[in-house]
């Protein structure tokens, strides 16, 4: 019988796809599969379905014969070993196109809610501090006329300058090319991050990005710039940011993704009023992750009958 393990809990709807074929064996803890439990299951399994929490390497897959089809419940793939699997011909599938505009959405709300200060405000009424109006409380930045600065212009940086001109933003970017129906402006790294207001992350995690934003990047920021992370937390180093936000070189952070993952609650990060930190939310809406699921089991179904990944990362293994 076809055997196929899934890593996490997803909708019901995909997994009953995959139970129309096979047996489906289903870690059932909201936490990583424990290392020798991910071996021991994917080395039983034809096909695997994934999250980014769970690191398949090469060893892992030197463990795997059965193993056809692996498929990512994400549009990242840095938990995987590709290379070692395209030396195995044994394709990966990702889940792209279906999260933009959801990640897009929470790249904005972070970026409006550290710019309006939202999470102080709501501790200032709780903690019983609110008594009277006041013209100097709470003070925050505007978005409407600022520079946002995109630095990876893929499907989601895109997305996000769409929703920023609705606030009458100027755009630039780095990285990517600008489709000729949004305007925006391309920049050096440098160059954008000296002229931006706010920034916002939307690099893949590759060697090349990883402490993308360091400690001269920060140095070149405005002192009222707001830097959002929606990407991956490794493109930060968080050692620099703690100590920008900490002396004030820069205004504030947002930050949906951090290194590692999760914050430790003993991060100097969690100490600072100016860091707004959530916990990888990005695509984390109902109908969204239904729809990543059923991307992946598209993955998966397709890998299982010998046929070609409709969302592939590893294409070259066909030719």
């Amino acid at each position: 019988m076809t055997r196929i393990y899934v890593t996490r809990m997803i909708a019901d709807s995909a997994l009953a796809r995959l139970g129309e074929i096979g047996e489906v064996r289903v870690w059932p803890e909201d936490r990583p599969v424990p290392r020798e439990i991910l071996i021991q299951e994917a080395a039983e399994a034809d096909a695997m379905l994934t999250i980014l929490t769970e690191q398949i390497d090469s060893t892992l897959l030197a463990a795997t014969p059965r193993l056809k089809v692996i498929s990512n419940v994400a549009v990242g793939y840095d938990n995987i070993d590709v290379h070692a699997a395209s030396q195995r011909r044994l394709p990966i599938g990702n889940t792209p196109g279906v999260l933009t505009e959801t990640t897009a959405d929470l790249a904005f709300a972070l970026m409006l809610a550290a710019a309006r200060r939202l999470p102080e405000g709501e501790q200032y009424v709780k903690q019983g501090h609110w008594t009277t109006w006041s013209p100097s409380l709470l003070l925050g930045r505007d978005l409407y006329g600022a520079t946002l600065g995109i630095i990876g212009f893929g499907r989601i940086g895109q997305a996000v300058a769409r929703r920023a001109h609705g606030f009458s933003m100027r755009v630039i970017y780095h990285g990517g090319r600008a489709q000729a129906e949004i305007p925006a402006e391309q920049r050096p790294l440098d160059d954008l991050l000296r002229e931006s207001d706010f920034i916002s992350l939307h690099v893949p995690l590759k060697p090349e990005t990883q402490r993308l934003i360091g400690t001269r990047e920060l140095s070149l920021m405005k002192p009222t710039a707001i830097l959002v992370n929606t990407a991956r937390g490794s493109v930060i180093d968080p050692v620099a940011l703690y100590v920008a936000l900490r002396s004030g070189r820069i205004w504030a952070a947002a930050l949906d993704v951090t290194d590692p993952e999760p914050i430790p609650l003993s991060d100097p990060l969690l100490t600072l009023p100016n860091c707004l930190i959530v916990p990888h939310l990005g695509s984390a809406t109902v109908a969204t992750r239904e729809k990543m699921a059923h991307r992946a089991v598209d993955n998966v179904l397709a890998g299982l009958r010998g046929e070609r990944l409709p969302y592939c990362v590893n294409p070259d293994i066909y030719e």
